[in-house]
């Protein structure tokens, strides 16, 4: 029996707050963390699409530094830890974060994930634009860039891998489960295009769609291989989003689904299959054991 399973009558489920009433998650709970996602994303998308001149003269251009914006992005994240604290209370808390602890998976995925820049080279060349210049004079103002996206689109990934594909992937398999997510997220940044101010807003809607479902089935079989890591997604996310990358639209996400491809093609069993599939919410409390013979760790994250 799954440990993410409804806890038998008077049993009080070891991650639970002692005066917690609710049940543990279960696959129904995706429904509330998707509408939680869009009430806040969507909400303050709207607000700030209807209301631009007013909300950037209170708190400046629509981009990393503004709050609403941060809000907006931070919604599936805000969703994930709202519904983690609401079913485990403060120390299921803390074993939801433990999972960025989680960094063993196959060299061949670290190697994926340290070459994904090289999908938007290999499109800036398709489309011609490799040879625009450096964004940044000096070099080195990249680097408080970098520190923001280190905190900002990465933390998305505490809702979309860290709570919906777990939960997806007790009732399918991962390749349906990254449809699914994959296809939300993609309308999840719709107000995006509308917002001047925003890179969505100069992009193609039809490309980004095929891309974002193409990065979810990328993420997933990684995710999987790294026993549900929170820190891979949020890694990879962060290669997604590099401010020094060239501008590759819409050619790179043409790219990713190529890879996208690839991925599945390779992955095909493990991805059509929900043996092995990561859906633990929560870290165990188990001491971390010896490595397995993939360099998974084999702490009991298996579901």
């Amino acid at each position: 029996m799954s440990t993410d399973q409804l806890p038998s009558p008077g049993h009080t489920p070891p991650t639970a707050a002692p005066d917690s009433a609710q049940p543990e998650m279960t696959v129904p709970s995706v429904r509330t963390f998707f509408v939680l996602t869009f009430v806040l994303g969507w909400g303050a998308g709207i607000l700030m699409t209807v209301f631009q001149e007013q909300v950037e003269s209170m708190f400046g251009p629509i981009g990393y530094t503004n709050p609403v914006f941060i809000l907006v992005v931070y919604s599936p994240a805000l969703a994930a830890v709202y519904l983690i604290w609401r079913h485990y209370g403060v120390r299921g808390l803390g074993r939801f974060f433990r999972r960025l602890t989680y960094w063993r998976m196959p060299a061949a995925w670290w190697a994926l994930l340290i070459v994904i820049p090289a999908v938007f080279y290999v499109a800036a060349a398709i489309g011609g634009t490799l040879g625009e210049p450096f964004p940044y004079s000096p070099w080195y103002g990249v680097l408080p860039a970098l520190v923001l996206t280190m905190f900002i689109g990465p933390v998305e990934e505490f809702g979309w891998r860290g709570v919906a594909l777990p939960l997806l992937q007790r009732r399918f398999a991962p390749f349906w489960s990254a449809l699914i997510i994959g296809t939300v997220w993609a309308i999840w940044h719709l107000p995006a295009f509308f917002l001047m101010g925003t890179k969505q807003s100069g992009w193609d809607l039809g490309p980004f769609l095929v891309g974002v479902i193409a990065v979810a089935l990328i993420i997933t079989p990684m995710f999987n291989a790294a026993k549900g890591s929170l820190l891979i997604p949020a890694l990879f996310h962060f290669q997604m989003n590099g401010p020094a990358w060239p501008d590759a639209q819409p050619w790179d996400m043409y790219v990713f689904a190529a890879v996208a491809t690839v991925v599945v093609l390779v992955n095909r069993r493990s991805m059509f299959s929900r043996e092995g599939a990561a859906t633990e919410l929560l870290a165990k409390c188990e001491p971390q054991a010896a490595s397995g013979p993939n360099g998974g760790a084999r702490r009991g994250h298996r579901p």
